[in-house]
């Protein structure tokens, strides 16, 4: 959820750049020949901008974060509410994404500010020496949130250039989430650090989900949990469908080398044989 105006955080590279080969081999089948939007949609979008005191840049951004949220959420198993890139009109957040009943994907209640919650459950967390069994969910419920902010990180360094857009709110609910499972600043940075590794491996096989996912939130600027779905089932299936066909193309090539290579072999054979005929007659 990132705040602030591409001035403020200094971003103005292009979007459209991927950050290696990992990322690239993982959007192969999304279709790089679009032509892009013509000259009328394309009028209306920089009117939307404008309207945002946004650039281009900068809107491609905020989608690629919020669909880092969105995707990992998802692989996380966690219902979605639904996602926007338009920003709050108080300023709240530059865009955001949302649990079935709630404002943020994991949150516990939607009058409760995770900081807040956080606070209350600090003081029922196991103690040292203490039983932890009861609170395991409370340590799972911890990390599988601090992957999925991590997540619009992550997002941003696979497909954009330069550091990703800083975030507040995610910064401040990373370290909230985090003081419950540990006890030392040094500890917190870790865990942090680790989430981010995991997020980081739960995310990168699904690079064309979350390009995809980017590119809709662009053109329709928010979406409900059924319309997300739909486009992770859509790239899902095509890339399904793309791997079956190289499996087939594979197979029809495997056959057809094999044929060469019996028509290659028989004359030879024949003229091994032509020998021992010769001999007895």
């Amino acid at each position: 959820m990132p705040n602030g105006s591409p001035a403020d955080d200094g971003v103005a590279e292009h979007a459209g750049c991927l950050a290696g080969s990992r990322a690239a081999a993982s959007v192969s089948v999304i279709d790089a020949s679009s032509s892009g939007p013509d000259e009328a949609s394309q009028h209306e979008y920089d009117q939307l901008l404008a309207a945002l005191g946004r650039t281009e840049e900068f809107d491609q951004r905020i989608a690629i974060h919020e669909a880092g949220h969105a995707v990992c959420a998802r692989l996380l198993g966690q219902p979605l509410g639904g996602a926007t890139i338009n920003p709050d009109p108080s300023g709240k957040y530059g865009g955001l994404v949302w649990g079935p009943q709630y404002s943020v994907a994991f949150a516990n209640d939607d009058d409760d500010d995770v900081p807040d919650v956080c606070d209350q459950l600090r003081t029922l967390m196991p103690q040292a020496g203490e039983p932890r069994a009861d609170a395991a969910d409370i340590y799972l419920h911890a990390l599988n949130r601090c992957m999925e902010i991590a997540a619009a990180s992550v997002a941003e360094r696979m497909f954009l250039p330069g550091p990703p857009v800083p975030s507040v709110g995610d910064i401040e609910d990373a370290i909230k989430y985090a003081s419950l499972v540990c006890q030392s600043p040094e500890a917190m940075e870790k865990f942090i650090s680790l989430s981010e590794t995991m997020a980081d491996d739960l995310l990168r096989p699904y690079g064309d989900v979350v390009l995809a996912l980017a590119a809709e939130l662009r053109i329709k600027r928010t979406l409900n949990a059924r319309e997300i779905d739909q486009i992770i089932l859509d790239v899902e299936t095509r890339k399904a469908m793309a791997i079956e066909h190289k499996r087939r193309a594979d197979w029809r090539k495997a056959e057809q080398d094999a044929a060469s290579f019996r028509a290659e072999c028989e004359p030879l054979d024949a003229a091994r044989l032509r020998p021992a005929r010769d001999q007895v007659s």
